[in-house]
């Protein structure tokens, strides 16, 4: 039997999530928003995705809710695309995958360190402050690269910017 071309038919909370955000570009595009990613031309620059895919994941994902769309240009009209609540709940998913990476496809080494700005503990992987034990949210949260990270690789301003610790969800780029 073929294996059909969606999930829809099936009476399974996951299976409908995987429609939404289980193609790869999506949730990177979704990462990349966490660490502060809202221009079109940024998302466009630091993933190298056909501007047709990320013109239709984005859509789609404004669509469902998971970002707002805000002009913050008018001549020429630009948007810029926010995390809304909905988004901001897919975190607890990106970062697991994440840590799963680390350990199991890069030998235990972090792209990206998470610190807890409450206290300035480290964040483990599932999302706690080691230091106050505090669940640290997205927005109470620092991100800094690993010792895994590939910043010489790449020069985009993402990847610049990306190059020093910043709050997550804040605008990463002017």
């Amino acid at each position: 039997m073929a294996l059909g071309k969606d999930y829809g038919q099936q009476d399974c909370a996951l299976a409908r999530t995987l429609e939404l955000v289980g193609e790869r570009w999506t949730l990177l595009i979704v990462r990349d928003a966490f660490y502060g990613v809202r221009r079109y031309s940024d998302f466009l620059a630091h993933l190298d995705i056909p501007r047709a895919v990320l013109s239709a994941r984005l859509q789609a994902l404004v669509e469902a809710g998971v970002f707002d769309k805000h002009r913050y240009q008018l001549s020429p009209p630009r948007e810029e695309y926010v995390l809304t609540e909905r988004g901001v709940d897919l975190w607890p998913i990106i970062r697991t995958m994440a840590r799963w990476g680390e350990k199991h496809v890069q030998n235990g080494v972090a792209c990206r360190l998470f610190r807890h700005l409450g206290c300035g503990g480290a964040v483990d992987p599932n999302g706690v402050c080691a230091t106050c034990g505090a669940p640290a949210a997205p927005g109470e949260t620092e991100v800094a690269p690993g010792p895994g990270a590939n910043t010489l690789h790449r020069d985009d301003p993402v990847t610049r910017a990306m190059r020093t610790p910043h709050r997550l969800l804040e605008p990463l780029l002017p």
